[in-house]
């Protein structure tokens, strides 16, 4: 079952992922027994439990909720701009974000509407940057229903991706900004936009989920 996490807050405290914690436990016990065998081995295992727990991180953001603006998904690059078509949305706008793993990976919503669409695809683990992947790589999309037409996130796995986190149902009304998910350890985010959105992103422009506008619709 999913559970929803809602976003709050004003960027102040830094909290780290749920999800994160288990594979965080696990290396911190692992620095700890490693230390019995070798302080060298065990000086490796404490650096990959900090950089865990820095990739884990999840920092409050303050989002805006001004009516007609549509916030990024995912903290990362704009790597695609162009015309893309799902059965979902129909005719849509795709942009492409690359979250590498220095990235913040906690996903939000970017416009207020009801979780509609749902669907797991098993697959390839290409270079999530590669444009092929947004086609053959591992990936869940999460279709929702909107005031401005049919919007919907995909969340791609890369090469280093090892689980796809989606903590949503079908039914759910969302917020603009609220999280729904995450991507573990480097991964790509495409969002379909309706066409009558237009987008106020180019490619190479970092991104911040929930913060940065990726897009503002028509009254």
């Amino acid at each position: 079952m999913c559970r929803l996490l809602s976003a709050k807050g004003n960027n102040i405290n830094m909290k780290i992922a749920h999800d994160g914690w288990p594979m965080i436990a696990f290396s911190g016990f692992m620095t700890l027994a490693g230390y019995r065998i070798s302080p060298f081995i065990s000086f490796f295992l404490a650096v990959l439990t900090i950089f865990l727990v820095w990739f884990f991180r999840d920092p409050e953001r303050i989002i805006s909720h001004e009516g007609n603006i549509w916030v990024s998904p995912a903290d990362g690059k704009v790597v695609e701009i162009e015309p893309a078509f799902h059965p979902f949305t129909g005719k849509s706008v795709k942009i492409g974000i690359f979250m590498s793993p220095f990235n913040v990976h906690i996903n939000r919503i970017p416009f207020p509407g009801r979780v509609d669409y749902l669907e797991y695809v098993p697959g390839k683990k290409w270079m999530a940057f590669s444009p092929k992947a947004s086609e053959e790589n591992e990936r869940m999309y999460t279709g929702l229903e909107t005031s401005k037409g049919r919007a919907m996130m995909v969340q791609i796995a890369g090469f280093l991706a090892r689980r796809i986190v989606c903590r949503v149902e079908k039914g759910m009304e969302l917020n603009r900004g609220d999280k729904f998910g995450m991507i573990k350890l480097g991964s790509k985010v495409d969002l379909y936009l309706p066409v009558e959105v237009g987008p106020s992103v180019k490619l190479g422009q970092r991104v911040k989920a929930g913060v940065t506008v990726i897009g503002v619709s028509g009254k």
